[in-house]
């Protein structure tokens, strides 16, 4: 029979599972840097300065040809479409061609702007500022031929009138304008003489058809190429306006509108 083997206290029934500890993982983290108050400072100084810096860079309406481009950018703006394809002024009147002019209204507007052009002759005589001494003896000076001119009608037997009020306001303020602040006072320098050479020129002749018997007055002509004496003031103003700021450039081109406003009350008056 088969003999049963004891079991020896000394060994177990069972064997004890063998467990393995394993190390308890540690926890993984992205590493992020942290940026001090100083680093972020520093970096919003260089955004800020960055954006300052396209900002400036900004190109304004004209401004690579020179800033007299700029002026009349602005200044083309104030016209009506029918008088500039850049015009964006709604249209006030009867345009120049239906107009009905009479000699005395036309007299006013004369002598109302030679008031204006003797005012801007004295003032760039005494530049008050040094900028306008760069002005003097442009040949596009009126003074000289406005008075020849108003001698003529005053020998066709018509009365010579006093300066009204529109070209006795505008006087005061560019005189009162000339000693304070140069910039706004290029502005109406740049658009009376300017617009003189274009619509000016058009406007004189339509009066001119209608009551003058096309003669051409002494106002509307220039001693040399006019074209020449235009651009001989455009490269100046261009040059006065290189040592301007961006805003003082602003300021002046702000003034664009106020300058129309007075010469229109004056031109008003060839039909008064």
């Amino acid at each position: 029979m088969a003999s049963i083997t004891p079991i020896s206290q000394s060994q177990p029934l069972f064997k004890k599972p063998q467990f393995t500890i394993l190390n308890k993982p540690k926890a993984q983290f992205l590493s992020i840097p942290m940026l001090s108050f100083s680093q972020r400072k520093a970096r919003t100084v260089v955004v800020s300065a960055t954006a300052a810096t396209e900002k400036s860079k900004k190109r304004y309406p004209g401004e690579a040809k020179g800033f007299v481009e700029e002026m009349r950018f602005v200044a083309m703006k104030l016209h009506t479409r029918d008088q500039a394809k850049e015009g964006e002024k709604e249209p006030e009147g009867q345009p120049v061609g239906k107009w009905e002019p009479n000699v005395e209204g036309y007299l006013k507007f004369l002598v109302d702007s030679k008031l204006v052009y003797d005012t801007l002759e004295k003032i760039i005589e005494k530049s008050a500022f040094p900028e306008y001494a760069e002005f003097r003896n442009t040949g596009l000076e009126r003074s000289e031929s406005l008075a020849k001119d108003l001698e003529w009608f005053k020998m066709q037997g018509y009365a010579i009138p006093e300066p009204s009020s529109p070209g006795v306001s505008y006087a005061q303020y560019l005189e009162e304008l000339s000693q304070r602040d140069p910039q706004a006072f290029i502005c109406h320098f740049y658009n009376i003489y300017f617009a003189h050479t274009a619509g000016g020129r058009m406007i004189g002749r339509k009066v001119a058809e209608k009551i003058l018997n096309n003669k051409e007055l002494e106002f509307y002509k220039w001693d040399g190429d006019l074209s020449q004496l235009l651009q001989n003031v455009r490269e100046k103003l261009n040059r006065v306006a290189e040592n301007w700021t961006r805003e003082e450039k602003n300021h002046c081109l702000e003034e664009t509108e106020k300058s129309f406003k007075f010469s229109g009350d004056i031109l008003r008056l060839i039909l008064s």
